[in-house]
């Protein structure tokens, strides 16, 4: 009954529903198309209005332009007439100075024609001089050589013969100034080098002062007591004979108490030498093969300390990179002497000193150093080699690579010609300070009895020399000449003659001074 009453109140409600929302759908309709054509009649309004304003804008924009052209123009067309009026100034003036320079020209083609025609006047006039000179040039001529007949015929003498005693007096003349000139240039020099030489050479060895050398050919070993001796002679002397065989040195053994003495001028097999006779005797056992091991095992221990001896030098003196062959001879140098005097020492003191120099003289320092430490490097094997020390060091040094300013220094540090590099004449000046200092090297007697006569006999094998004295060791020779045959000229000539006649004929350490004396006495008596 409810269903049934619910459906119909539906068919009765229903169509005024459906009513009421299309009369809600056309006045909405209507509404909003009433809306849109008053905002289409706004919008066409403002699009109007907005038309208007560009129009305008455009139209003021076209008259500004319009007038900006205008004054533009106008600008352009002043600038344009302003740069044609200075052109055509500019081109009235060029015109000006044109017609100036034609006029200038003319000028001076007019006056080149006058100077032309001058010139060809001066070169007619010049040409008939010339020929009134050589007319007159012939005849001086002529009468020169008439004259000098006339000259020949009064003198006696020819021509030639005049001009070659003409000839021989100017050469006289000129040798006499030549000779004052030289003498005056030589004493300038040698006064300034001799200064300059004295300062580098005293602030070089004020900074080094070693000591004195003291080296002998023998070495002593204590014995705890005399009976030892017989052990180390042994039985018929078999001990003593492998010792001597297997160090190159002799054995003494004589009546000094508690002592044998080894004896050797190769100071490095005496050293071998001697410290393996103390480890002998220190070890008691003493017979052939033990001396042969104890001599063995000692060849090694001194070869570690000539390694260890040369890299220490090396560090001391400052150098680097050198072949570890010449490391060794280096250090083997320490058991080498020269005069007395310690090799290795010699070569420290020479590269101290070579250094010193070079600083001195605004040179490689380093490169001097090593130089001066190797100039004696060939002592170290010259004793198992044939040759001097000089040619062996030089050839060492070569093998290992060395530079040529080493090698040349090690070559050439005992002569005095054919030096090629500064660092060589440095070398020599500090192998002969090390050499020559108080102390550093011992001479015989014998030896230098005999450089003292020969200096004297040099001096005295000159003409003219009267007698000749050696004096300051060796060091200076005083000659004196005859005065009428050697004239104060000659005596310069004979004393530079002397000294490289001395350079030549002997080997010394440092220089020799020469000095000629020429005085002439003339005696009268009153009565």
């Amino acid at each position: 009954m409810i269903k049934i009453n619910s459906v119909n109140t539906i068919k009765l409600v229903l169509p005024w529903f459906i009513l009421w929302g299309a009369i809600s759908i056309l006045i909405g309709y209507l509404w909003r198309k009433y809306i849109g054509e008053r905002t289409i009649k706004a919008a066409e309004k403002r699009a109007k209005e907005i038309i208007q304003e560009a129009e305008n804008l455009a139209l003021s924009k076209k008259r500004e332009i319009d007038l900006e052209a205008k004054e533009l123009l106008y600008r352009l067309r002043s600038e344009f007439e302003r740069e044609t009026r200075n052109k055509r100034k500019e081109l009235q003036f060029q015109e000006k100075r044109l017609q100036q320079r034609e006029i200038n020209l003319e000028r001076k083609s007019e006056i080149l024609e006058k100077k032309d025609e001058e010139l060809s006047q001066r070169e007619r006039k010049l040409e008939e001089k010339e020929r009134e000179l050589r007319d007159r040039e012939a005849e001086l001529f002529a009468l020169i050589e008439e004259e000098k007949k006339k000259l020949e015929s009064i003198s006696g003498i020819t021509r030639e013969e005049a001009k070659e005693h003409l000839i021989k007096l100017m050469e006289e003349e000129a040798r006499k100034e030549a000779s004052k000139i030289q003498q005056k240039l030589e004493e300038e020099a040698r006064e300034k080098a001799e200064k300059k030489a004295k300062e580098i050479l005293l602030s070089a060895m004020q900074r080094l002062a070693p000591e004195e050398a003291s080296e002998s050919v023998v070495s002593v070993v204590s014995l705890p007591n005399d009976e030892i001796k017989g052990r180390i002679i042994g039985r018929e002397g078999r001990n003593i004979r492998a010792f001597e065989a297997l160090t190159g040195v002799d054995l003494i053994v004589d009546d000094t108490p508690e002592a044998v003495t080894i004896s050797s001028f190769n100071l490095y097999r005496r050293e071998i030498a001697r410290i393996s006779l103390e480890k002998l005797i220190a070890d008691g056992r003493i017979h052939p093969g033990r001396i042969e091991e104890v001599v063995e095992k000692v060849k090694k221990e001194i070869d570690e300390k000539i390694i260890e001896e040369g890299n220490n030098t090396i560090f001391e003196v400052g150098i680097e990179n050198v072949h570890p062959e010449l490391v060794k001879l280096l250090g083997k140098l320490k058991y080498r002497t020269s005069y007395g005097q310690n090799a290795l020492q010699h070569s420290k003191e020479s590269a101290f000193l070579a250094g010193m120099i070079a600083s001195e003289l605004g040179l490689d320092a380093k490169l001097a150093k090593r130089a001066a430490l190797f100039h004696d490097i060939g002592k170290a094997v010259d004793q198992e080699v044939e040759g001097s020390h000089p040619e062996i060091g030089a050839e060492l040094l070569r093998k290992y690579g060395e530079r040529e300013e080493v090698i040349d220094a090690a070559l050439s540090h005992h002569k005095d010609l054919d030096v090629n590099s500064p660092y060589t004449v440095i070398t020599q000046i500090a192998d002969t300070l090390s050499a020559t200092r108080p102390g550093a090297r011992r001479d015989t007697l014998e030896r230098y009895i005999r450089r003292i006569e020969n200096l004297e006999k040099i001096a005295s094998s000159f003409k003219g020399v009267d007698t000749a004295f050696a004096i300051s060791a060796g060091r200076e020779v005083r000659v004196i000449v005859k005065p009428d045959e050697v004239s104060d000229e000659k005596a310069k000539e004979l004393a530079r003659e002397i000294a490289k006649k001395i350079e030549a004929n002997m080997e010394y350490i440092g220089q020799v001074k020469v000095t000629v004396i020429r005085e002439k006495r003339e005696i009268e008596y009153a009565k």
